[in-house]
């Protein structure tokens, strides 16, 4: 984690995902890319296509963009670390996407406060599309964390073939973060396995893994989400992990996505592999 992008729109979930980032940095000597997107009429910032009359406007909320940055890099919890502020004139998406490459990110850090109903279906946020899409780890972060301490690190998965790249991942990260990592499989009654047959599942699933810090689990519950979260719950899990396929189009609103779910409803970190 030496390079981590934080977005920010300054509100307050974004600072709270920004405090995360710090100690994450300061963690592992790691410098922090604090991104903000201006999403302007296309007028404003084109000088060919728009009107140059417009430009003293784009100007003003560059200038606007770079106080709030200013005021932030003088919070405590950001001193003795590396930050390098950048404003860009993007969809705040495609930016984000953008950015991370460029600057041969490793993490994501994003804030988020959660959607239900039909603004979470049809509308969703920038959050939910970088889970979506993104091929870096995404950390979503919903509350105040003073410490951000792991020892329970959850991973969620249907010990698919296609999964077993993403656990090698997520063993890294819990390896990073000295975290106990369980590795979960839900039962659920539309797609049941015994517990002989799961676990059969599992023991193929995990037979390459190079740590021996990982506990197994096989949770039974009406759905995969619940199942994750209920047995984050007992657990009382610090972070929840789960592969995200990246789903497209009327494949994404028929089949849902359960990691896309999962940042919506939990109050818990939740971070995301791409598989």
């Amino acid at each position: 984690m030496k390079n981590i992008l934080v977005p920010t729109d300054f509100s307050d979930q974004a600072e709270k995902a920004l405090k995360v980032a710090a100690q994450l940095a300061r963690k592992f000597n790691g410098e922090i890319y604090l991104l903000h997107m201006l999403e302007l009429p296309l007028q404003l910032i084109d000088p060919v296509g728009g009107s140059s009359q417009n430009m003293p406007e784009a100007i003003f909320f560059m200038k606007l963009a770079h106080q709030r940055f200013a005021k932030i890099m003088k919070e405590p919890y950001l001193q003795g670390i590396k930050v390098y502020e950048t404003v860009e004139f993007h969809r705040a998406f495609d930016g984000i996407m953008e950015i991370g490459k460029e600057k041969k990110c490793d993490l994501i850090v994003m804030g988020s406060h959660g959607a239900s109903g039909f603004r979470e279906m049809f509308i969703g946020s920038n959050t939910e599309k970088v889970v979506r899409y993104s091929n870096i780890p995404v950390l979503v972060i919903k509350n105040e964390i003073p410490e951000f301490q792991i020892d329970n690190f959850i991973f969620a998965t249907d010990a698919s073939e296609s999964q077993i790249d993403i656990l090698a991942k997520a063993d890294t990260f819990a390896h990073s973060l000295k975290a106990t990592l369980h590795i979960l499989f839900v039962n659920t009654p539309n797609d049941f396995l015994t517990t002989e047959e799961a676990h059969k599942r599992l023991k193929v699933y995990t037979k390459d893994l190079k740590t021996n810090n990982y506990k197994v689990h096989i949770y039974n519950d009406i759905s995969v989400e619940q199942g994750i979260l209920n047995f984050a719950k007992i657990m009382n899990a610090g972070l929840i992990g789960i592969g995200t396929h990246g789903r497209k189009g009327l494949a994404h609103f028929f089949n849902g996505s359960i990691s896309e779910d999962l940042v919506n409803h939990s109050n818990r970190p939740v971070i995301t592999f791409k598989i």
